[in-house]
Order: C-alpha cells, then structure tokens, then sequence
C-alpha cells in the first residue's frame, strides 16, 4: 500500500466522534466544542487527508457498497476504504499523465457511482475536479469544461441505464472539445473513448503529492446562471473538508453508520454533506446504482434494503421524504436513527407525516454551493423546531443584515428576533466565483456570503427561513436561476416582458412557471413557445411547466416585477391542481405574506392535507 501513503495525518487519534464523547443538542454545546481549538475538531484540512486517514485506521471496513442490481444483493459492490484510497491514488496518477496541474481540472460527467467518487478526490489531488450535470446542454457543458480550465474528462459511458456516450460525446467534439475523455462505468461500446476509466487507474505508478495547502482551490462546483454564461464557485479543500467533519459532528456520525446517498455528484449534498461526511467519520455509503434515488426497484425495497444493510440515515430531499411517507413499512428498520434532509425549505407536515409514518426522526439542513453544501444544521440530537434549518456550524458565524440602498449590509447586523438577510462566514464560505464580476452582492468584504435568504435567529441561535430575497426557484435540490427562463423568454420578438417563479409542488417542492406580457395581443399557439425554449434553456429541469399571458405583469412604484403577486398566483394554480385531482372543493385566500387558508367539507379536510403536505407554503386547511 506504499503507493497511497496511508498514514493518518499527524497528531490523529481513532476518535470518530465528537471530542469526549459530546453529542451536540444546542448552541451552547457548539461554543463548548469550540473551546478545543480548531485544530483538535479539524484534524484533517483536506478531502484526501480524510480519506486517507480513513484508509490506514480502518483498511478492511466498507467504505462504498454500490447496488448494480437493487433486486440481487449478489450484485453489490463493495470498496474497502483501502481499495477507495487505492483507487484515488491511481486517478490522481492519470490525470496528471493527461495534463492536470494546480491549475487545471477534470471534467466530471457521470452519476454517482465508485468510479465517479474516485474521478471527484482523485482530481483534486492531481488539480482540480469540475463535477458536471450531464444532463445540460452539451453547449452549456462546453463552455463549463473550458471555464474551468479542464485537461481532460471522465464521462459514463454507454450502458443500459442511462446513454449518456452516444449522444452527448460527439456533441462535445462537435463544440470543439479535443481533450481526452476516459469513460466509466461502461456496459458496450463507447466510440471515441481514450480508455476506459476503470482500467486506466488500476495500473501501478509513485504516489502523487497534492501542491498546495488546504487553502488552495480543490474544485469547480457549477450553480444556476444566466443562459450560456458558465457560473463555476470555486472551493477550497478546507471548505469541503470543514463541511464534512461539521456535518458529521451534527449527525453524530461514526464507524459503524451506513449512509444511503443517492445524491448526484455534482450536487454539493452528495459530494460534502452526506458523502465525504460519513467517511470522515469512518462510516459507509450506500449508493442506490446510476439512477440514486430514482431507482424504482430501490425505493420500492427501501425498508428491505434498511434491514438488509443495517443502514442508519438516509439522505433525502423533501420529494424523496415525501416518497417514503408513502411507502409501507414492510421490513425491521431498526437500525434506522435518522431521515436527514434539506436542498428545499421543509414542510412542517411533511416532517411531522414521515416521522408517523416511519418512527424515526427527520431533521433539516440549510446550504448553498457557495458554501460547500451547508450553513446550519438541526442537530440530531436536538429538537426538530418547525420552520427551523437548525444551528450555524462550529467556528462560523450567522447574522442577520438590515439594507442599505437594497443591499445586504454587515454593518447592520440585526439583533435576534427580527428579520433580514441571511449572511455566513467561516471556513465553509468557498472562494467566490471564477468570474470575479459575479461576486458583487454575494461574496461580501469581510467574507461574508449573503444566502439570499430572508430569515431571523431566535433566543437559542436557531436559523428559520422566512422569505426569499433572492429569486431562485428550489425543484428537488436543485436551484433554477428565474433569470435564465426570462432571458429566454425575452428573446423571443413578440414578448414584452417577462417573469419566472416556483409553483408550490408537493413532490418537487417548486417547479418553474412563467408569466409574460406580449406586443399587439400576440398569443402563443400549442407548443410554440415550449419549442422556443427548449432551443435556448440549458438545463432541462428549468423549462417552465406552465406559461400564463397577462395583460401586463404587476410592477413596484419603481418599475420592477412585483413577484410575490405572480407567486400567488402560482400558489393558487397548485392548490386548484391538487383539489382538482382529488374532485373536491374548495375556498382560499392568499395574504400579502403568501399565507394561505384553504377551506373545504369536512370529510375532504385529511385528505386535502395530505395532498398539500410536501408544497413549502404557509398553508392552513379547516373545513368550511
């Protein structure tokens, strides 16, 4: 093993857990924990110091167990911490045969699998890793590999599931992508491959030493950005590895936790908050196959799976929850503790539901690319309070910002119990965007981050979200830019103006839907405007799922789009849609703050509340 350097760090103990033995409840235990020194809390600044920290304390013990098959368990695949290390070990050792420096990246096109864990560390020890959803356009995806500066590139190859290769490949060679691509994860034939993945990092070599300290940049996370305009936030490893051990510390992970991450990737949560977290901790990753938590056959067998493997959390976003809440108990799901989730504000109802349902404890999550995944956690050893994202992590800060001129202001700090912007700093808070010109309003002086988020702390430093001043829409986890459908929108001639907005879903918690203003009455026929953006429109899940033509779309006394009257509207479509398809009846009425009251007959009132539980509204259902 002398390949991958599998001592610990220096100065670690095998303590996986909080220093003596802590659980954290409360803010207090957070500033006792901070007493230590950060250096006793973070031993391990980096994501591969982690790892193979991880590798020489426990070699033998299953780091990855990836399902191939989610109905033959003979099927699964099995890492070993040391085999991972290895495997990092030997991606590092090709990439920088192919060019990768401190300067450049890999491109990481592919589902989460063992190959794309090792693609994602093995990167940042050779240089850089720029995980990318290959579900994007392959021109948006063009301009993300050149941003961020890529020698070269790890795509899924053709497979049975899902055929990325055969389509996606020659559309980047025909954008002018030259760069090696290396596929993995390969079922056939994968026309214009340089190798495959998998083989490649097997062979032996020296062992390669990352440059740098913890302070350089580790990775190119990509986040919602206008059309054809690449937004790449830059992480440092201190930031991912500071979000790991934070989220683990939280959720009081250890060695003997299985973590079910169905996560992508290229989605911070995947990568840092239920991902590198539980390793960090000695703990193991249960990935549901290519398709994560979309797998049909998983998620039908999840309670099966949960006694089958002892699994003990699950990461999940609302939708996901919402999905269990459905699912009949079926199996001992005893060793399950808890149900973690966050990527998009949390019903109340849809909380309390899971929890009846399942008898385990569902605790939330705040986070933002920007900040390496996360900025509050509820403890899982603390009470789930609703509407809370829970504490700020150990050795950063929060605060709460008054305006000035409309702008986030650190110096006017609010005190506890009003409500303005949500801010952050600390070791989390990435290192801006590599387009400098971007960090207006967002990275602050000071380093502070500014969430976008309206929201207020309370008495005992819980973080509650109480608007948005920011207009992103949240589906699932993932974030949609508004401005990417306007700017598409807008490009059509015979649209005046234009406006995007999340629709209340209880499955995907929003999903995008637009309202314009024409010239000359222009109205759009069938599909002409669906055709329209899909053409302009990178990201599949950003196509609005509704277009309403209004004589012209409410504005403020100085000229801008007054949005909360468009997303009452759209809070109105939601709850009509979902009436309808229970063939009841209904009353509401929707406040200036987006409160809603929905009346009903008494027998609908159950079932009405089910329906609504998973939308993230201010929602009130009483009979009439």
């Amino acid at each position: 093993m002398s390949d991958t350097n599998l001592k610990p760090a220096a100065a670690q103990s095998d303590e996986s857990r909080a220093p003596l033995d802590m659980k954290i409840r409360t803010l207090s235990d957070i500033e006792r924990l901070e007493t230590a020194g950060f250096d006793k809390i973070y031993p391990q600044k980096t994501p591969w110091d982690i790892l193979r920290t991880q590798a020489a304390l426990r070699p033998d013990a299953t780091a990855l167990r990836y399902l191939r098959d989610a109905n033959d368990p003979a099927s699964d695949e099995i890492v070993t911490f040391s085999e991972f290390a290895k495997q990092i070990m030997g991606a590092a050792r090709l990439f920088r045969r192919n060019g990768v420096a401190a300067d450049r990246s890999i491109a990481i096109l592919t589902q989460h699998t063992p190959a794309a864990q090792a693609a994602l560390w093995g990167a940042q020890i050779a240089g850089r890793a720029c995980p990318i959803n290959p579900m994007l356009k392959p021109d948006h995806i063009a301009g993300l590999i050149r941003a961020s500066n890529a020698a070269a590139v790890v795509a899924m190859g053709a497979n049975s599931e899902l055929d990325y290769w055969s389509t996606l490949i020659p559309a980047l060679r025909a954008e002018g992508i030259d760069l090696p691509i290396f596929a993995c994860d390969v079922d056939g034939p994968c026309p214009d491959a340089d190798g495959v993945f998998e083989e490649l990092i097997a062979k032996p070599g020296a062992e390669i030493t990352p440059d740098g300290d913890e302070n350089v940049i580790a990775a190119y996370y990509h986040t919602g950005g206008t059309t054809g305009a690449p937004k790449l936030v830059q992480h440092t490893r201190l930031n991912e590895s500071h979000v790991a051990r934070s989220c683990a510390l939280m959720h009081d992970f250890g060695p003997d936790d299985v973590m079910v991450n169905g996560f992508p990737l290229f989605h911070v949560a995947g990568a840092f908050v239920f991902g590198l977290s539980a390793l960090s901790a000695g703990g193991s990753l249960v990935i549901p196959g290519r398709l994560g938590m979309r797998n049909p056959a998983f998620m039908r067998g999840i309670w099966a799976h949960v006694e089958r493997l002892g699994i003990t959390s699950i990461g999940a976003v609302p939708t996901v929850l919402a999905a269990l809440k459905g699912t009949p108990v079926d199996a001992d799901i005893s060793s399950l503790r808890w149900l973690l989730t966050g990527g998009s504000p949390l019903p109340t109802e849809l909380a309390d539901a899971a929890e009846a349902h399942t008898g385990v404890p569902v605790r939330n999550i705040l986070g933002m690319t920007e900040s390496a995944g996360t900025m509050a956690v509820e403890p899982v050893h603390g009470p789930r309070t609703p509407l809370s994202c829970g504490l700020r992590l150990p050795f950063t800060e929060i605060a709460v910002l008054g305006e000035t001129d409309g702008a986030a202001d650190p110096a006017k700090q609010l005190p506890r119990g009003e409500t303005g912007i949500i801010a952050q700093r600390g070791p989390n808070v990435a290192a801006g965007y590599t387009d400098a010109t971007r960090n207006a309003g967002t990275f602050l002086p000071g380093g502070w981050l500014v969430s976008g988020d309206l929201g207020m702390m309370d008495a005992k430093g819980r973080l509650f979200i109480t608007g948005r001043k920011k207009d992103v829409i949240i589906r699932g986890a993932h974030n949609i830019d508004p401005q990417m459908i306007e700017d598409a929108l807008l490009a059509h001639p015979n649209i005046e103006n234009a406006a995007a907005v999340g629709m209340p879903d209880a499955y995907a918690g929003e999903l995008p839907v637009a309202f314009i203003s024409t010239r000359n009455g222009w109205v759009p026929e069938g599909s002409e405007l669906d055709d329209f953006l899909q053409e302009r429109i990178a990201d599949p899940t950003a196509l609005p799922k509704r277009i309403d033509v209004l004589d012209a779309l409410p504005l403020t006394p100085i000229g801008k789009i007054f949005k909360p009257d468009l997303r009452a509207i759209a809070i109105r479509w939601a709850i009509e849609l979902a009436a309808e398809k229970l063939g009841i009846r209904t009353e509401l009425s929707i406040n200036e703050r987006l409160s809603v009251l929905v009346r009903t007959d008494e027998q609908d009132t159950a079932r009405l509340k089910d329906a609504l539980s998973g939308m993230p509204i201010d929602i009130r259902v009483e009979s009439f």
